[in-house]
Parts: structure tokens; C-alpha cells; sequence
């Protein structure tokens, strides 16, 4: 039996962001930075696409920690920027095509297409947000997607903490294509460009800046030269161990390096990296990129947290450098 119109409900969410009114808006707009917090706890967004504009079109798949993919997909309908966004929403399968759905397997469908309605406001430095989610009939739906927005809404928090931390430092860009299998990333430094591939490959200088700063780094070989092999340790507070290794394909200094890259907690996923150092007068603009074998490893190795850690390595390298 279909419900009524006058039946279905709207579902309403206000919270209070401890980040700017852009940094909030940025987070709903671009599709990295929507991939991290998308989805109730353990959740994860692996495929993301926004066409950010009035009559555009995103598709995005949340999958549940069994597994299991929910696909959804709306049109924007509405479009004031860092005030006001209202766009469609529906399940779809992977190719963006309306089905009927159900939230966590419940037992009723969805109308086939819902209307999300978000918007921002900003006061002294905090973002209020309030999120209205229309068309649900009454009973589990309706609770349900509010247990998983609300779940989303800590994850987001989460994450604007960790932006707003590095917003007055230099950042690192990424490009994260939908249906590609690299991540490409970008930062520059404030040194020139021999002393940042000095410190990039010196074996001694490396565990000062490789990784977060809560695991001990040790560089067991580092054989800088075409056909050399690296390999690095990392341990945890507690002593849990996690090595990587590779070898070098190309080393042209001060330029470029190619090597590959394994983690050994998931053998046989081996990534082709690529770092290229543009001198830019005393400054110098790193490259990173980073090829994998398909789309699924980039997805799961972005969602995975990534982008944190690459953006505290950075950091870190960029205070080496400001000494060295």
C-alpha cells in the first residue's frame, strides 16, 4: 500500500559546527572531502561524483562494513552558495539508475525520490546546519535515517576538527577522479628543491617526517638507485608492526623518483608512485602520483584515511625542512 502525501514526513537535524561557514560548505560540495565522513560509523564512501550545479547530477555508494553497497543519486535543485543547497534524493544502482531502497535492510520501501534541503549559517567562527529530509512515511525508515545522519554528523565533526587544525598552514592538494586508478597530490615547500629530495630519500632524515608522528619509523634499505630496493618498519604505541617496501624504477635527482609501493598487511596490492620536484625559484612544488592497480584499491586506500596521513607527512617534512 503507498502512503499518502499527507502522511510522509519530514525529517529535521540542526547541529553546530565548530569549523568556518566555507570549510563546512567545502565538505558537502567536493567529492574527497564528502568520501571522508559520508555514511553512519563504519560506513565508507568509496565512489563519489558531484556535478555541482544547478541540474546537476551526483552519484554516491555507501558501503556498510559487511560489505554491502547502497547507491543513491539526485539532481540539484537549488544552489546559493555557502548558504542554501536543496537536491533530490534516491537509490540507485551503480550506473545512477532510480530503484526502490530501504535504509539498513528495513522492511518497507522508500518513494522513489525524497528532497534534501541543507542549510548554513555562520556565527563567530561556528557553522549552524540544518538538514531537512522530506518524504518518509512514518515508523523505521524515518528512525532510521536519522540514526544515520546523526552517526554522519559525528564522523563530519570529526573531520572538520582535523581540516580547521591545518587551515593556517600550507596545504596539500589532491585529485581524486571518480573511476580512475591513480591519486595524484600536490604541495609546496618553502626550500629549494635539492634540499627537499635530500630529505626526501636520505635514509637518516626519512623517519623524522614518513608517516604520523605516534608510530617510530625505521628505514631498514634504502638503496636510492634504479633496481634498489627500500623497505621501511613502522610500530605503534603498542608494538604492533607494519612494513612497506618497493623498489626504485627511476632516480633522477633533483627531480624525479618512480618506485613501487606495498604494504605488506595486504600483499600483492602494489602501487606505482611517481615524484616529480618543480623548482620554483627557491621554493619547490612536489607531485606525487600515485597508480593503482584498480579503481576498487584507490577507493578503499582514499577511504581508508589517506589523505590525514598524507597531509601530517607533509606537514611534518615541511617543519624538516624549515630546520635542515
Amino acid at each position: 500500500m503507498t502512503t499518502a502525501a499527507k502522511d510522509l514526513k519530514e525529517l529535521t537535524i540542526t547541529r553546530i559546527f565548530d569549523a568556518p561557514r566555507e570549510l563546512v560548505w567545502k565538505a558537502w560540495t567536493e567529492p574527497e572531502r564528502l568520501m571522508r565522513w559520508w555514511g553512519p560509523r563504519g560506513f565508507t564512501s568509496p565512489v563519489c561524483k558531484i556535478d555541482f550545479r544547478v541540474g546537476g547530477v551526483y552519484l554516491n555508494d555507501m558501503r556498510s562494513p559487511e560489505g554491502k553497497d547502497y547507491w543513491s543519486t539526485g539532481v540539484y535543485r537549488e544552489i546559493i552558495p555557502l548558504e542554501r543547497i536543496v537536491v533530490s534524493d534516491s537509490f540507485a544502482d551503480e550506473n545512477g539508475n532510480v530503484v526502490p531502497g530501504t535504509y539498513y535492510d528495513m522492511t518497507a520501501d522508500l518513494p522513489l525520490e525524497l528532497l534534501v534541503t541543507i542549510a548554513f549559517e555562520e556565527h563567530e567562527g561556528k557553522t549552524t546546519l540544518t538538514l531537512r529530509h522530506a518524504g518518509f512515511p512514518p515508523g523505521e525508515q524515518w528512525d532510521g535515517a536519522r540514526q544515520g545522519w546523526s552517526e554522519s554528523f559525528d564522523k563530519l565533526a570529526e573531520t572538520l576538527r582535523e581540516e580547521k587544525g591545518t587551515t593556517t598552514t600550507a596545504k596539500t592538494d589532491f585529485i581524486v577522479e571518480p573511476g580512475k586508478q591513480e591519486i595524484t597530490f600536490t604541495r609546496v615547500f618553502d626550500a629549494p628543491r635539492d634540499a627537499v629530495f635530500k630529505t626526501c630519500e636520505d635514509p637518516d632524515l626519512l623517519p623524522q617526517w614518513w608517516g604520523p608522528k605516534y608510530l617510530t619509523t625505521t628505514v631498514e634499505k634504502m638503496d636510492v638507485r634504479p633496481g634498489g630496493v627500500w623497505r621501511i618498519v613502522q610500530r605503534d604505541p603498542n608494538g604492533n608492526e607494519y612494513g612497506f617496501h618497493g623498489v626504485y624504477h627511476e632516480v633522477a635527482p633533483p627531480e624525479r623518483v618512480v618506485r613501487t609501493f606495498e604494504f605488506e598487511g595486504m600483499p600483492g596490492h602494489v602501487t606505482l608512485e611517481t615524484v616529480t620536484l618543480e623548482d620554483l625559484g627557491g621554493k619547490t612544488k612536489m607531485t606525487t602520483k600515485s597508480v593503482f592497480q584498480t579503481v576498487e584499491d584507490r577507493d578503499g586506500m582514499f577511504a581508508s584515511g589517506m589523505e590525514g596521513g598524507v597531509n601530517e607527512s607533509m606537514d611534518r617534512l615541511a617543519e624538516l625542512l624549515a630546520k635542515v
